[in-house]
């Protein structure tokens, strides 16, 4: 008699469970080694692992799918050379389990220390990007942890061709069995069983559109690190290097506009509006970029369209801008504070005292001063990979990379002391 899907998902979690205790007792060099090895097999496996991806984007686009979409389908040379890459790259990084992160010893001769350890059971849960497979897989091992991998439906083929090759190169590296699965149905109960089952799941990560992440937030009873969207603001102060402010919004909004960190709203202080906002438009519109003002931004710049009170809420993922002047730091930081996502917010100024004030009273994850939103990434902070980005304000915050993936204990070393 065949196994329910829930049978199924249970059986991954027990597995799960299982192998993040064996991946307890690698070290550093064992786990560099297993990357290196899925590294090699996916390498030998490129060609295979392209042809079912062709399959995968042909019926995508047979099903209607958007060019985007199709688009972050494919599996080109370019794309496979980075995510294999990729492995040996985080083979690479510094290993983050065993950290001391703090060590004390009390009056009473008790020794303290708080050491870095595995998450345990992770769940990754993403969308049209098969590459996230071996990236996620890569971070999660290399921290210690057992990964139980759902992807998008209209990537399965391709997603199971390189779990298999992963697979396979762990084994041949000493990888404990199960320590990387991958739900193998298109049956959106798989993912209801697996966001609710607490007892082998420590922490849920999602990775994909606003619908996806607030779906598995509001279902799951897993804890989730999540971010909903990127609703990202510049704010051009009074004392902002006129030069500096055009090339910031410019590269914040037209350097990759389709990424969570791209600027979705820019606020400019109102004594230099008037004189600064014609120069920044001109610089955005021959970009393509529509431009959506506020009444003093409009009366400034007629080639604005009227923003409503829903774009200041929008993340656009799209050559659109909205536009609001505003009358000094405190109205900017009270605009970002409130229609803000928490996730990159930057101000340009040469005022050392409102940069200050900036820093300290934007509730994002990235505060920027004289640069650009587009540096919240792994890579751009110097962790390396990273997972996501979390806009969450317990456990992780902004990219989540090696670090991140661990939690920790206390380990108390005495000397026959008792408690009196």
């Amino acid at each position: 008699m065949s196994k329910s899907i829930k049978e199924q998902v249970m059986e991954l979690g027990r597995q799960a469970r299982i192998a993040s205790r064996a991946l307890m007792g690698l070290s550093t060099d064992d786990k560099n080694n297993i990357l290196i090895s899925m590294a090699d097999v996916l390498e030998r496996h490129t060609e295979l692992i392209q042809e079912v991806n062709a399959v995968d984007v042909a019926e995508a686009k047979k099903n209607g799918l958007s060019d985007a979409l199709v688009d972050r389908l494919v599996l080109n040379d370019q794309r496979m050379t980075a995510m294999i890459q990729g492995l040996r790259d985080i083979a690479k990084l510094p290993d983050p389990v065993g950290r001391v992160l703090k060590s004390w010893e009390k009056a009473n001769g008790l020794k303290l220390e708080k050491t870095a350890v595995p998450i345990g059971v992770i769940g990754m849960i993403y969308e049209s990007r098969p590459n996230v497979t071996a990236d996620a897989a890569a971070l999660c091992l290399k921290a210690s942890n057992a990964i139980i991998l759902r992807g998008g439906s209209e990537a399965l083929r391709s997603n199971q061709a390189i779990a298999e090759a992963l697979q396979e190169g762990g084994r041949l590296a000493g990888l404990p069995e199960h320590s990387l699965q991958l739900v193998p149905m298109r049956d959106r109960e798989a993912v209801r069983e697996l966001i609710t089952m607490d007892e082998f799941v420590d922490v849920l990560i999602p990775r994909g559109g606003e619908g996806l992440i607030r779906a598995i937030a509001e279902n799951a009873t897993v804890p989730v690190l999540k971010h909903y969207k990127g609703v990202c603001h510049v704010y051009v102060d009074a004392e902002a290097d006129p030069g500096m402010a055009l090339a910031i919004v410019e590269n914040a909004k037209c350097q990759r506009p389709g990424v969570c960190n791209a600027a979705e709203t820019l606020l400019v202080d109102a004594s230099i509006a008037a004189e600064w906002l014609p120069k920044m438009a001109k610089v955005l519109l021959s970009h393509g970029v529509e431009l959506r003002g506020d009444e003093r931004a409009l009366s400034i710049e007629p080639k604005m369209k009227p923003a409503t009170e829903e774009d200041w809420y929008t993340e656009y993922l799209d050559l659109i801008l909205s536009v609001r002047v505003v009358d000094g730091i405190e109205e900017a930081v009270e605009h970002i504070n409130t229609y803000g996502s928490g996730h990159s917010d930057a101000m340009v100024s040469q005022n050392r005292e409102r940069q200050d004030y900036f820093g300290r009273m934007v509730d994002s994850a990235a505060v920027y001063i004289n640069t650009s939103t587009r540096f919240t990434d792994g890579a751009e902070f110097g962790m390396g990979a990273e997972i996501g980005i979390s806009t969450d304000r317990l456990h992780a915050r902004g990219p989540v990379a090696l670090e991140e993936l661990t939690t920790y204990k206390y380990v108390v070393r005495g000397d026959g002391q008792i408690k009196e």
